[in-house]
């Protein structure tokens, strides 16, 4: 991540907190998240270069769950867009598209045709033959 986008990133993180013990870098945390979310490795696989996988991890969890990154998206996309970077357009098509009855596994003629084999009825319903054998009784 280069300076400048770190600077943009930096301004719509949550502040950090006074209390407690100082907090290790954000940036390097993020370039961890970053390159976990880029790699789709496990966290335990984050090099060491980006601190203990434990902290990328934890913070990755709690600003997913306090909503932080839905948060970080959206003044993102306000920046970009009173910026002129984002294009906001919507294609509306009402074509409907119908699939064919054989698509949807329809029965045709009492045929069913799966995997190569070619069965000529349905099997008797066990709920069925049990009802008509208590009945016939």
């Amino acid at each position: 991540m280069t300076d400048d986008q770190w600077l943009r990133l930096e301004a719509v993180l949550p502040p950090l907190s006074v209390m407690g013990r100082k907090p290790r870098d954000r940036r390097q945390v993020f370039n961890g998240i970053w390159w976990r979310a880029r790699t789709g490795s496990s966290w335990r696989d984050i090099p060491e270069r980006y601190g203990p996988w434990e902290t990328a991890y934890t913070h990755f969890r709690r600003w997913q769950i306090d909503g932080t990154w839905s948060c970080v998206l959206k003044k993102l996309q306000v920046k970009a867009d009173t910026a002129g970077h984002i294009e906001w357009e919507a294609s509306i098509d009402s074509t409907l598209c119908r699939a064919h009855e054989h698509a949807a596994r329809a029965r045709k003629r009492g045929l069913i045709v799966r995997a190569g084999r070619t069965r000529t009825a349905w099997p008797p319903s066990r709920t069925i033959t049990g009802w008509a054998a208590r009945t016939a009784g």
